[in-house]
């Protein structure tokens, strides 16, 4: 079966422009409460891999090296931050039109009212690496 991964950003939806940092508390929890019943539902599946949320843009690093030398480390955040990963969840479904049924629910999350925050999900599928004889 292909795995696939469904990437969530910082950035709004559709139907939401508000950032989080500015919900009430039981509309977070509401949120919150959805993702944690879809990855339930996806466990009992057997379709949920992992999924994991990831520290807010304003405690990210970025690393780079040429190889020599010592690494250059930036702190966030960075003028893009909504561009920064927020989240994730690894499937292995039967299929891509599964793996994009999952990801418009995920879209469909609750924001500030209950409204579908209508966040753009991005849908890869995971490639495995080319055998090699090492």
């Amino acid at each position: 079966m292909p795995k696939f991964m469904l990437l969530q950003h910082y950035e709004g939806g559709a139907g939401c422009d508000v950032p989080m940092t500015e919900w009430k508390p039981e509309e977070v929890q509401a949120h919150i409460r959805f993702q944690q019943d879809l990855n339930a539902e996806l466990v009992a599946k057997g379709e949920l891999v992992d999924a994991q949320g990831l520290a807010g843009p304003d405690v990210a690093k970025r690393v780079t090296f040429d190889g020599k030398g010592a690494p250059v480390v930036t702190d966030g955040p960075f003028p893009e931050s909504k561009e920064l990963l927020a989240g994730y969840r690894l499937i292995d479904v039967e299929s891509e039109a599964r793996a994009l049924e999952i990801a418009a629910r995920t879209s469909a999350a609750p924001g500030p009212g209950g409204t579908p925050i209508q966040q753009a999900i991005e849908v890869r599928q995971v490639m495995g690496a080319p055998d090699t004889d090492l």
